[in-house]
Parts: structure tokens; C-alpha cells; sequence
């Protein structure tokens, strides 16, 4: 079991870890509790009621946070000639073709956040799977990272769209924000993700969906969401 410091200790104590809160209290007692010297990141898990060893029950695609997560996200594309023009213009990182993808095959270190690449260059970036799945990095169709439309994908993606996937227990675990955040922005981010993991709801998943539900500051303790308390901001988002 992992030891715990003192001021996590200290935190624990002031909140009640079985209950499950109102998504604006539990917003407002971890923001409360992100007091580290550096602007901690808000994560949320869903424990869904979804079988992830089934492939039509697999959760991924990509989502647009209103306010953004508050964080700098690096792009690489892989794409040539005026495709690769247009994702330099959009702002990306780095972008590079069959060269590029050699490199990162030998080794070159992987300093981004998000690849993206158009399907012309997908015969050279598959060669990368066993670098790029492992990270989760890999270019695929239904997380919009595989488009012709290059300068759009690299905008949404700078501007805080980020990509979701149901890990093996059926969890989905993004950031929604920074502690910097004002509650409402938090709210607001929750619920646009709450929608679209709804709307994403696998036809083949009986039962309650979302089983679970909890928020969490980078160095806080996890605080549990009632799940019915998401009516309303999935409501609101629409």
C-alpha cells in the first residue's frame, strides 16, 4: 500500500470519502484542497457499466472542452507538401513526413501530446504502432487525428479538445481543467464531457451507465460524484 504524506493525510480528514457529492460540491472541495505551489490539474474518472473486453462496447473518441483543460498541448503532424504548410500555419509543433516517422522509429523522443496525420501518410506512421499505441499517441479515424483537415484538427486540439478512451476496466479518466479554474468553468467542462460520453453510449450496454464517478486535483484526494447529479449539467450542455 502506498504511504500517503501528512498533508494528503491532513486532507482526507475533511471530507467524507463514502459519500458521493454534488458535482458542485465536489468541484468546490477539490479546488479547495489543490493548494500545491504549482496550478495542479482536475482530473475526472467515469466507471462505466460498459464490457470493455467487447469491441462494440468500446468508448473513444474526442471531445471539446468549452474552457479548454488549461493546459499546453504539444501537435505533431505527419503530412507533406501543402498539407504540411497548412498544419505549420495552424500553429503545430512539428510537423515532418516520412522522415519524421523514421526518426521517431530510431529512437527520436516523443515530445508531444497529440499525433495527427492525413491518410496518405498512415502506410508510414502504422510502422510506428509499437512506439505510438503504448503511449496512446497512435493516429486514429474516430479520435479525429486522422483528416485531411490538418489546421482544423491542430486548432481544436490547442484550443482544448482532447481525446477519451475506456481503458480494460471500463474507466475513462481525462482533465477537465486546471485549479486555477473558477467552479463554474469546471462545471461547465464536466458536463460537456459527461454529454458526450452519453451520446457515445454503446448500444450493447445494459444497465446503469455510469456506475461511477470521481474528481481529483493532481496531488489531492479523489472526491466521489453522485452520477445522478449529471442530469442536469448533460442537459445544460446541449
Amino acid at each position: 500500500m502506498p504511504k500517503h504524506g501528512k498533508r494528503y493525510r491532513d486532507l482526507v480528514q475533511r471530507y467524507d470519502k463514502e459519500t458521493a457529492y454534488s458535482p458542485e460540491e465536489a468541484i468546490e472541495f477539490v479546488r479547495m484542497f489543490a493548494d500545491a505551489k504549482f496550478d495542479e490539474s482536475i482530473d475526472v474518472a467515469f466507471k462505466l457499466g460498459i464490457d470493455p473486453r467487447q469491441a462494440d462496447q468500446i468508448v473513444r473518441g474526442t471531445v471539446s472542452l468549452p474552457h479548454g483543460t488549461g493546459q499546453v498541448v504539444r501537435v505533431v503532424v505527419f503530412a507533406q507538401a501543402d498539407k504540411a504548410r497548412e498544419a505549420e500555419a495552424a500553429g503545430a509543433d512539428l510537423v515532418g513526413g516520412t522522415e519524421l516517422a523514421e526518426e521517431i522509429a530510431g529512437g527520436r523522443a516523443l515530445d508531444f501530446d497529440v499525433a495527427i496525420a492525413t491518410p496518405d501518410m498512415m502506410a508510414e506512421v502504422g510502422k510506428l504502432g509499437r512506439v505510438l499505441g503504448p503511449r496512446g499517441l497512435m493516429p486514429n479515424p474516430k479520435a479525429g487525428t486522422v483528416t485531411v483537415d490538418v489546421a482544423r484538427a491542430v486548432q481544436e486540439f490547442k484550443a482544448g479538445r482532447i481525446e477519451y478512451r475506456n481503458d480494460r476496466f471500463g474507466n475513462v479518466q481525462v482533465p477537465i481543467g486546471k485549479a486555477s479554474f473558477e467552479g463554474e468553468a469546471l462545471l461547465t467542462n464536466l458536463g460537456a464531457l459527461a454529454a458526450e460520453l452519453q451520446r457515445v453510449r454503446p448500444a450493447a450496454a445494459k444497465g446503469r451507465y455510469f456506475r461511477h464517478l470521481a474528481i481529483s486535483s493532481t496531488m489531492g484526494p479523489g472526491i466521489k460524484i453522485d452520477p445522478s447529479g449529471l442530469e442536469d449539467l448533460i442537459k445544460a450542455s446541449r
